[in-house]
């Protein structure tokens, strides 16, 4: 695995990183997801992904729309749980790493989340008359970083 360095420089002392590297989950689902949690505080992105886990609040596509049915109260939107469930787990870690450096992640706020792409897993799927298809897996890696709002 390649070293991976954020693509913003943060103040250290004012804040809580932390980043997921190859994650297995969609990228276009990622975007999307990190698209609505961009500047929420803690409290209110755990709630988000909490209820997108349980299939109770959907989360708006604006970019990624195809296939995806209206929800009401909105337009296109999904259920990306897998992705919430990933991100949840990175929200936790920057908040426990908020709390390492003495800071309150109770009333920090997503100041800067991003997906990048990362490896891609190649694969095949063999068919008839001894040809295989290619199978590849996309892998995501996600940064977040809190700041004290």
């Amino acid at each position: 695995m390649a070293r991976v360095k954020y693509s913003v420089e943060a103040d250290p002392d004012t804040t809580a990183r932390a980043m997921g590297y190859e994650l297995h989950i969609s990228p276009k689902k990622s975007i999307e997801l990190c698209k609505a949690l961009r500047g929420m505080k803690t409290t209110t992105a755990e709630a988000l992904l909490e209820d997108v886990i349980n299939m109770r609040r959907p989360v708006p596509f604006n970019k990624y729309t195809a296939g995806a049915g209206h929800k009401p109260g909105m337009g296109p939107g999904r259920y990306p749980v897998k992705v919430a469930r990933e991100i949840q787990r990175l929200l936790a870690s920057a908040e426990e790493n908020a709390t390492y450096k003495g800071l309150d992640p109770e009333e920090m706020k997503i100041i800067h989340i991003a997906v990048k792409k990362g490896r891609t897993i190649r694969g095949f799927m063999p068919r008839a008359m001894g040809r295989a298809t290619p199978k590849n897996t996309e892998t995501v890696t996600i940064e977040l970083i809190l700041g004290e709002s």
